[in-house]
């Protein structure tokens, strides 16, 4: 039975995304693990709540707050989501370009590109604080601020997973071992 825990222990351990590992401290690698699974569950609440929410409109009898749910599903999913993006290196096409690149000019492009989405995860911070808290939702009045408040948490996530890989690759570099360029045979 033992050895059971330990083949389902690493099969979630497969979540953690393996390049790039010099960017990443491991200490976060059970915070994008658990990211990871609340992607997954966001991304499952959103689409049985959508399929509940049509088939009951099908049957002539709409559930109004399914609606709501489903919005809170998908905003999650996606702020959640942006965090997860920023640990793996996965959010922008400009990646493709940094890693095309070598040396000062690769350094540059992805410090330049880590400092970019820093500044967008602390906006994301500070302006759901200055505007985010405001309204109410309709049809249930709630505060909209349930469905905002992952807005400056993803923005904490994004900040804290650029800082660490800023951090790791001015100590290591930005060039992975499995990145480097073989040198070419001279025949």
């Amino acid at each position: 039975m033992s050895s059971d825990v330990g083949v389902r222990a690493g099969y979630w351990d497969r979540l953690v995304l393996k390049r790039q590992r010099h960017l990443k401290w491991r200490a976060f690698d059970p915070l994008e693990k658990s990211l990871m699974m609340l992607c997954g569950v966001a991304l499952f609440g959103f689409s049985a709540s959508t399929l509940i929410d049509i088939a009951t409109r099908s049957l002539g009898h709409p559930v109004l707050s399914l609606q709501e749910t489903t919005s809170a599903f998908f905003v999650y999913g996606v702020f959640i989501g942006a965090g997860v993006a920023t640990r793996r290196n996965d959010h922008l096409y400009l990646t493709a370009i940094a890693e095309s690149l070598h040396g000062r000019t690769r350094f540059f492009v992805e410090m330049l590109t880590r400092a970019v989405v820093l500044g967008v995860g602390l906006a994301m911070i500070y302006f759901t604080f200055l505007k985010g808290f405001e309204s109410f939702r309709m049809p249930s009045m709630a505060p909209i601020a349930y469905l905002f408040a992952i807005i400056p948490v993803s923005g904490v996530l994004v900040s804290l997973f650029s800082i660490e890989q800023m951090w790791n690759g001015w100590r290591n570099g930005f060039e992975g071992a499995d990145e480097r360029p073989e040198p070419e045979a001279v025949i």
